[in-house]
């Protein structure tokens, strides 16, 4: 049914989120990667929407501008609530912006666990209104969901309900899916005379079913609904976040021997067949191929990696880390900005940053490049083939070319012939009987003085 039908979102994200205790504004604080809005909004993109408005308050520029900056993909309008009078009025705030759509899907902007399924049923019911609830044995500060003949007819919010009504273990979900055409009316006919003095949205399912309007109710799972206000929330739903996206790619065919330690982005993309051992953490704009190992306390964002690539033990590679197949990256190696080609070896206690190694390349222990000089990063390009000697520092810009050796501890800058060998170690000196001389002065020395 929901591919014959029009409708758009409004979120809602005019709270001021005191609770948080910081100056980030609450649906911009991340879970697993991506600000807890983005999470609702692309739940709302992936059930179908055509269309998202955001309601904020007057005084969150900073907050509309954020969420414009990154929201070039989406249809999307902001609109402002100009008095903080609920969510009723919240609604009507955005009501001008939100097109002509068959139904409107109404949604919290601190919701990060909504799932785009669950959002599909609801537009989908054929009731001109459709709640979204759960069941939970502990339903304390949750609005109940009050039922008649199986059907909602009401939802009491926590506050004003009687101790009978707060035995009900049906609670409000929050999102509400309505009928466009007969939302304004019911947003008109609220009214303020609740414990908080606001005009809240749950009173139009009140209001619907005094005008025999038909009323519908999704039941979905309690973390689906759960809203953050709270630092202790945010973890909470950082958690709930994480099983969800282990057991994804668990069930995608990646093998992980204690997936309660690894830690993944949002976007985290990982082929079938590759491995993930234990303690690591994967931040945003990571894709691994198949057949791909990721040894123990590694961390990784924005890597690309082909089929066969082995990353670690503690490998840190960053942002534009490029691994063709078959590549190594092993224990202590760094990377930034950095195209390892297919079997290319950095195995062990390296920085590789703004450079290319070329296919079959090998980078010895302790290499470093040395990419910025105070003021710019420069390259280095490193030959297929090229071998480069433990403890070698590669001062870019610098060109290695194919099958080169370089000397261990060599500094190498400029450009270096293919199938050369290049070295900058200074000659051996020897000094007989040196260390004799030396201990003796020192402990005449030492002797001097304890007199």
């Amino acid at each position: 049914m929901t591919e014959s039908l029009n409708f758009s979102a409004i979120i809602l994200a005019a709270g001021k989120g005191t609770r948080m205790k910081s100056d980030i504004p609450k649906v911009l604080h991340k879970v697993a990667g991506l600000e807890m809005i983005f999470h609702v909004i692309n739940a709302a993109q992936s059930a179908g929407v055509s269309h998202t408005t955001i309601v904020t308050s007057p005084i969150q520029v900073d907050l509309r501008d954020n969420i414009l900056a990154k929201a070039s993909d989406y249809n999307l309008t902001m609109a402002v609530q100009e008095q903080q009078l609920g969510t009723g009025d919240a609604v009507k705030a955005a009501l001008p912006l939100a097109g002509n759509p068959d139904k409107v899907l109404i949604l919290f902007g601190d919701t990060p666990l909504m799932r785009p399924d669950v959002l599909q049923q609801m537009v989908g019911d054929s009731s001109d209104i459709t709640l979204l609830g759960f069941m939970t044995d502990t339903p304390d500060g949750y609005g109940r969901i009050i039922c008649e003949d199986g059907k909602p007819i009401a939802i009491i919010e926590h506050k004003d309900a009687d101790e009978e009504t707060r035995h009900i273990k049906l609670c409000n979900g929050g999102a509400l899916a309505v009928n466009a055409t007969l939302l304004p009316d019911l947003l008109n006919g609220l009214e303020n005379n609740n414990a908080q003095s606001e005009y809240y949205l749950p009173d139009i399912v009140r209001l619907a079913h005094a005008q025999n309007i038909s009323i519908g109710l999704v039941v979905c799972q309690q973390e689906d609904t759960l809203g953050v206000d709270t630092k202790t929330g945010l973890a909470k739903a950082e958690a709930l976040m994480q099983n969800r996206l282990r057991q994804k790619h668990l069930d995608n065919g990646v093998s992980m021997t204690a997936p309660e330690t690894v830690y993944f982005s949002y976007d985290t993309q990982i082929g079938p067949d590759s491995s993930i051992e234990p303690h690591c953490i994967f931040g945003v704009d990571v894709k691994i191929a198949s057949e791909v190992t990721i040894k123990g306390f590694s961390h990784l964002e924005g890597v690309l990696a082909e089929t066969g690539v082995q990353i670690g033990p503690y490998a840190r590679l960053r942002q534009g880390t490029r691994l063709g197949a078959g590549a190594k990256i092993g224990n202590f190696v760094e990377t930034k900005k950095a195209q390892i080609m297919e079997d290319a070896k950095v195995n062990h206690l390296s920085y590789i940053g703004d450079a290319y190694i070329g296919e079959g390349a090998n980078i010895g222990a302790g290499t470093i490049t040395c990419n910025y000089d105070g003021y710019d990063k420069h390259l280095t390009e490193i030959g297929a083939g090229a071998f480069i000697g433990s403890n070698s520092s590669l001062i870019a810009p610098v060109k290695i070319g194919d099958g080169a050796y370089i000397g261990s501890s060599s500094s190498i800058s400029g450009e270096i012939e293919a199938e050369s060998l290049a070295l900058t170690r200074a000659p051996l000196k020897e000094i007989e009987g040196w260390s004799v001389k030396f201990r003796m002065k020192k402990t005449k020395t030492d002797e001097a003085k304890d007199k």
